[in-house]
């Protein structure tokens, strides 16, 4: 009992450096883990899609593909999990802490990166560092025409221009003929530059409010 209550306190000191999260933050995390995992020591992509309130989602694979995403466990590795344990889904789940106020410039633009990255992620999905247009396709099109407003077909020609429009952006000097591979992670950020959204990427399916999950340790 005291070897595993020890283990356990090392591994949340162990998270907390590595996220930001106060113990309180871990602890409250692990209790929804639990709920989630059925009290297994991990959790599966079933179990995320059972999650009522991701039921209409339109992006709900996505979502739940980005927690068994290796690249989003602030890692150099690549690939998919088939199942993650606690440790992994809180390194998924601190890339949607807002900032502290008392948080620097410096912090608040690394913050800003990993958000960015950790959406490129989820759509860039053969981990080749590049969102084609058969990726964006499949976002847009499961964003518009699940919305029962639009059609397959006219939701796939706005991805089209979308992209045209992006490819045009990024390389202005791209010849009519010229193959525009995708966009990039530069890119990416380029087309969301004057989006904030340190405080907004928020992720209440969970049960889990992020916007109190402050970065820093808790000072009481």
């Amino acid at each position: 009992m005291g070897a595993s209550q020890t283990r356990s306190e090392s591994v949340y000191q162990e998270l907390m450096d590595k996220t930001g999260f106060s113990l309180e933050q871990i602890k409250n995390l692990k209790k929804r883990f639990l709920q989630l995992s059925g009290n297994e020591e991990t959790i599966s992509r079933e179990n995320l899609d059972a999650i009522p309130a991701l039921a209409n989602n339109p992006i709900r694979k996505q979502i739940i593909e980005a927690f068994f995403d290796k690249r989003n466990q602030r890692s150099s590795e690549v690939g998919h999990l088939e199942e993650i344990g606690f440790e992994q889904f809180v390194m998924v789940m601190s890339h949607f802490r807002p900032p502290a106020l008392r948080t620097s410039v410096e912090e608040r633009e690394v913050m800003r990166k990993e958000k960015l990255q950790f959406l490129f992620n989820m759509h860039d999905t053969d981990n080749d560092g590049v969102i084609t247009l058969v990726e964006y396709r499949k976002v847009v099109e499961e964003l518009l025409s699940k919305s029962g407003a639009i059609g397959h077909e006219a939701a796939r020609a706005i991805a089209d221009a979308a992209m045209l429009e992006v490819a045009s952006t990024n390389v202005p000097d791209m010849a009519p003929d010229d193959f525009y591979e995708g966009i990039t992670f530069e890119h990416f950020e380029q087309i969301l530059k004057g989006l904030e959204m340190e405080s907004r990427m928020h992720i209440r399916f969970l049960d889990v409010d992020t916007s109190t999950m402050r970065c820093g340790k808790s000072t009481s």
